[in-house]
């Protein structure tokens, strides 16, 4: 008795299809546009070129711009608070606003004020 086995039979090698060939093209050749890459010494002198040519002119635009209003002094009349100071001195802003301006300009850390205290009214771009 003879039995055929599975691994008897072997497939046979897929055959590839040919490689294409090389051809020469005579003839006027098509041009190529070259794509330029940028190299981190090429980006860093580009950043450095545009912050020196862009600085002066913000510096220059800058200076022509709305100035603030120099910063006062008032003194705290009688019956007045914090909030009545900053509503009358800094009218554009919130009052809350207006309270931490005015503390932060005169180090203060409370919203105590007293009759005859001199307030600085720090100056508003």
């Amino acid at each position: 008795m003879s039995a055929l086995a599975a691994w008897d039979v072997v497939p046979l090698p897929t055959a590839r299809p040919p490689r294409p060939h090389l051809r020469l093209i005579t003839g006027p050749q098509p041009s190529r546009r070259r794509s330029m890459r940028m190299t981190m010494r090429g980006r860093i002198v580009i950043a450095a070129a545009v912050l020196a040519l862009g600085l002066p002119v913000f510096a220059v635009a800058g200076a022509g711009g709305a100035q603030p209003t120099p910063a006062r002094v008032v003194t705290v009349q009688s019956g007045q608070t914090l909030s009545h100071v900053a509503a009358a001195q800094l009218p554009r802003l919130a009052i809350a606003e207006g309270v931490a301006q005015i503390q932060l300009a005169n180090g203060m850390n409370t919203s105590q004020v007293r009759a005859g205290q001199e307030l600085l009214i720090p100056a508003l771009p």
